[in-house]
């Protein structure tokens, strides 16, 4: 039987529902936590960068994980990386050449104000992460 994983939350409140992070196991944690650094390599990004799409995470705690020492996630950092591993399959379901997918990550969009995606994305809100994530949705959906 997997383990969750644990979240302590800010302040119980028995009538807000179960806890969202407890949808993740441990398991789901790390496979998350190595499909992100896989996909950030595929992007180029910078330990920097990552570390802001991971809100804020220390770049040496990403670098471990770079190294295959994956550590704990709360809600946000486990949301974030949901949200990244959307984009990525929103871009793989428009794109059939992956590495246009890649590519589009950092190319000037009319739609973002000619901002890339990764420029939005880079704002560091997780609600940025979600915008790009919406978009992409949004343009599947036109199919």
């Amino acid at each position: 039987m997997p383990v969750l994983h644990p979240v302590t939350p800010a302040s119980p409140d028995p009538a807000a529902g179960p806890d969202p992070a407890s949808a993740f196991s441990d398991a789901e944690i790390r496979a998350m936590q190595r499909a992100v650094v896989a996909l950030f390599e595929r992007w180029g990004l910078t330990d920097d960068q990552a570390s802001r799409l991971l809100g804020d995470i220390s770049v040496r705690t990403y670098q471990r994980w770079k190294a295959g020492a994956p550590g704990r996630a709360g809600i946000d950092l486990a949301e974030r990386m949901s949200n990244l591993l959307g984009i990525h399959k929103a871009l793989r379901l428009l794109f059939r050449d992956a590495q246009r997918g890649y590519r589009w990550v950092t190319r000037a969009n009319a739609d973002f104000g000619g901002r890339s995606a990764l420029e939005v994305m880079l704002d560091g809100r997780i609600t940025d992460l979600m915008r790009v994530r919406r978009y992409l949705d949004a343009r599947r959906g036109q199919w």
